[in-house]
């Protein structure tokens, strides 16, 4: 199966602009042979905090909500799958939440970041309390959200649970993020044997200027593919349950 990480800038809010980007990228996921498709964290409105919960009744989505058909229908014609990250909502109040769409546009689960930081926390956001996974042609994936992949145990419940990969909706920036990343997903992949993706943000999202360069990692922590720290697109790797890899 082929499978891929999506950078772009998101505009600050802009759920329409963002959701039409991100059904572009769909589209061009399904014209390159990919099966899946994922998001940065808050790709749908970028990492805007404050105005997502100041203002959650606009910027929170149900994962039916109508200025996500776009996305819905983009995975329909394709025949893709979409990790879609954006503001949810949940009784404790706004989430940083995933929202994974099948191939025919329906949705598969739905994923809150259990480890939302200090920052994400002071701003209003709730945590979610439980794991997420889905079924997409024969292999098993398990979700986290950035600060997740942190938490070593999230990736280790993911192989006990037979995953054969997993996939973060992250936002890191450049210098420091830039190293973050590289210390903790390398190391999930091959400490566990899973298959590791980051979508990363590239360019301006929220305070940040993020770093782009969304990588899949190989079981053994090796790159598979990596995107550029500047430029918008889509980075493409195949894997298998078997644990043979090659770059795309």
């Amino acid at each position: 199966m082929i499978i891929s990480s999506a950078q772009f800038t998101a505009v600050p809010c802009d759920v329409a602009a963002n959701v039409a980007r991100m059904a572009d990228l769909v589209a061009e996921a399904g014209a390159r042979g990919a099966e899946l498709v994922v998001f940065p964290e808050l790709a749908v409105t970028g990492y805007e905090l404050d105005a997502v919960t100041a203002d959650p009744d606009r910027l929170a989505l149900t994962p039916d909500d109508a200025r996500l058909a776009p996305l819905r229908e983009a995975c329909r014609a394709a025949g893709v799958a979409a990790v879609v990250n954006c503001a949810g909502r949940s009784a404790q109040g706004p989430t940083i939440t995933s929202y994974v769409y099948g191939p025919d546009g329906a949705l598969l689960t739905r994923y809150d970041k259990q480890h939302v930081t200090e920052t994400e926390r002071a701003a209003g956001f709730a945590a979610g309390t439980t794991d997420a996974r889905f079924t997409l042609g024969g292999l098993t994936f398990g979700l986290a959200i950035c600060y997740d992949a942190h938490f070593p145990d999230l990736a280790s419940r993911a192989a006990a649970d037979g995953c054969t990969a997993l996939l973060a909706s992250s936002l890191y920036g450049r210098g420091t993020g830039e190293d973050e990343r590289l210390a903790v997903f390398p190391t999930l992949a091959k400490e566990n044997g899973l298959h590791v993706l980051l979508a990363n943000h590239v360019g301006p999202s929220g305070p940040y200027d993020a770093c782009g360069l969304s990588t899949v990692w190989g079981r053994d922590g090796a790159i598979l593919a990596e995107g550029s720290g500047a430029e918008e697109g889509l980075v493409l790797a195949r894997i298998s349950p078997s644990g043979g890899t090659s770059q795309r």
